[in-house]
């Protein structure tokens, strides 16, 4: 390794640590309060906000955080483009809010919920909020600078938890669940501004920036097909079954989603501006994609394989009683998770070599695989759409993987020989979970689930230990080592081939 690469390849790993450490800490502060005001609240209140969420969610495609997003693979940046990208944030933003604001009633309407109207007045706020966060974010992820952003998200998550706690305990129902994210946004706001020590003016003057604007709008594109894809079960359930049976399921999805949701989305923030600067200088990415595959799944498999063995216990356990209805859910989608974080993390690479159709492309196809499958399985109640999720997730993973493998010069064979491991591992760790659960029903949930929690973190460990070592000190290594964060001589031989042969 050269002294440019070494350099390189240390920035990313701190960068890694500081994103990804910081986000675990925000999620351990994020689930300690979860976790309360859950207990807290009921069903119906997760089902009136995950109601009023799908319309956030179905206007934030616009926000222009694509915008900002294309500074970072820019090859150059100067006052003049960060002006035009904060105008066109302030534009749009502000639009958002007044267009949420007017069309409360007619969600209402939609849902037959009165009350859907007044939180998403309240909640238009957020967007407001956007621009002097949205900007920071960027010009810091292009300098492949994650300490700062950390620790505002750090504080960001204390601000929120406290603010859905307090409002909670004191009887505020679903309102708690709605002031949270807009104490959140706005303390993000100003934490990520101050942070990066931007304070530009906006330039409504958009010659020459039509660059910036080609790749963000075709990110806006697939950001709008993301939204159909992740949106659509709520909206074909939210007419089609109860307030409670709506909160047993969205929040079912928000446990499982939380590795795939909250995890990975720093990891490819982190590895888009790396990504990027591998390719101007030359590099394929085929092996550090296939090392950052197998690394998050190493991760992911065994979480959500365990997830799914252990629903009952954890649901009763976390959540209490009441809950106790969502743990067939939570089986069910966790067994869907690990391909579809797969297929996440593939997004990163084609669009750091400037690829942005491909992800198009496999976001379109996600935006009507998704909701077919939704509309098919609603008819079975809502763990049809479960079953949904079986059948969508991997068909999803198929169509990108096609496209995405031979574009960055990797083989479906190398993808399998470096998962290969970490199949077989949590195949094993499921197989001894399964063995000891009748040994240990009558027991009391929490003593089940740390029985068969042990049971199966062992038997994942001892089989990468003993069978798969080299797997075991690479991940190590990658802790420990200033070495890239994906590294080329940790992949088999004949995947480094594939790689330069294409």
């Amino acid at each position: 390794m050269t002294g440019g690469d070494a350099a390189f390849a240390d920035r990313v790993r701190r960068a890694l640590a500081w994103r990804w450490g910081t986000q675990v800490l925000a999620q351990i502060i994020t689930w300690t309060s979860t976790i309360l005001v859950v207990r807290l609240l009921s069903p119906t209140d997760y089902g009136l906000f995950a109601m009023a969420q799908t319309v956030i969610t179905a206007l934030a495609f616009l926000n222009g955080q694509s915008f900002a997003t294309s500074l970072i693979q820019a090859e150059k940046v100067d006052d003049r483009r960060i002006g035009q990208v904060f105008a066109l944030l302030l534009m749009l933003n502000g639009s958002l809010a007044a267009l949420q604001f007017a069309m409360a009633p007619l969600a209402a309407d939609y849902y037959d919920e009165p009350l859907i109207a007044d939180m998403l007045r309240i909640q238009a706020i957020i967007f407001l909020t956007i621009p002097f966060s949205a900007l920071p974010q960027e010009l810091l992820a292009r300098r492949i600078e994650f300490r700062s952003q950390g620790l505002v998200n750090l504080f960001c998550a204390v601000v929120g938890a406290s603010t859905a706690l307090i409002l909670a305990w004191y009887g505020f129902g679903v309102w708690a669940l709605v002031y949270a994210p807009i104490a959140m946004f706005t303390t993000r706001a100003v934490g990520l501004t101050l942070a990066a020590r931007v304070l530009v003016k906006p330039v409504f003057d958009l010659r020459g920036a039509g660059d910036l604007i080609t790749f963000g709008g075709a990110l806006t594109l697939c950001q709008l097909f993301w939204i159909v894809q992740s949106q659509s079960d709520i909206v074909i359930a939210g007419r089609a079954l109860e307030t409670h049976d709506l909160g047993l399921y969205s929040e079912a999805l928000f446990l499982t989603l939380i590795v795939t949701g909250r995890f990975l989305p720093p990891i490819n923030e982190v590895a888009f501006p790396a990504y990027a600067e591998l390719h101007k200088a030359g590099r394929t990415l085929a092996p550090y994609f296939l090392r950052n595959a197998r690394m998050v799944l190493l991760v992911v498999a065994p979480i959500y394989v365990g997830l799914s063995l252990t629903a009952e216990p954890a649901i009763l356990t976390l959540f209490g009683e009441k809950w106790a209805e969502m743990a067939p859910f939570v089986a069910g989608l966790a067994l869907a998770m690990p391909f579809f974080a797969l297929q996440i993390i593939c997004s990163p690479t084609t669009n750091a070599m400037g690829r942005p159709r491909i992800y198009l492309t496999t976001a379109f196809c996600g935006a009507i695989i998704f909701p077919a499958l939704f509309l098919a399985g609603i008819r079975f109640g809502p763990i049809g759409l479960v079953y949904a999720w079986w059948i969508a997730a991997p068909a999803l993973l198929a169509v990108t993987l096609a496209l995405t493998l031979p574009v960055i010069g990797a083989r479906l064979r190398d993808l399998v020989v470096a998962i290969a491991p970490v199949a077989a591992a949590s195949g094993l760790m499921a197989g001894a979970v399964a063995a000891t659960q009748p040994l240990v029903t009558e027991w009391y949930p929490v003593a089940q689930l740390a029985a068969l929690g042990a049971i199966g973190a062992s038997t994942y460990a001892v089989t990468l230990w003993f069978i798969w070592p080299e797997v075991v000190r690479d991940a190590w290594a990658m802790l420990r080592r200033r070495s890239a964060p994906l590294e080329v001589e940790t992949i088999p031989p004949d995947a480094a081939a594939g790689a330069s042969a294409t």
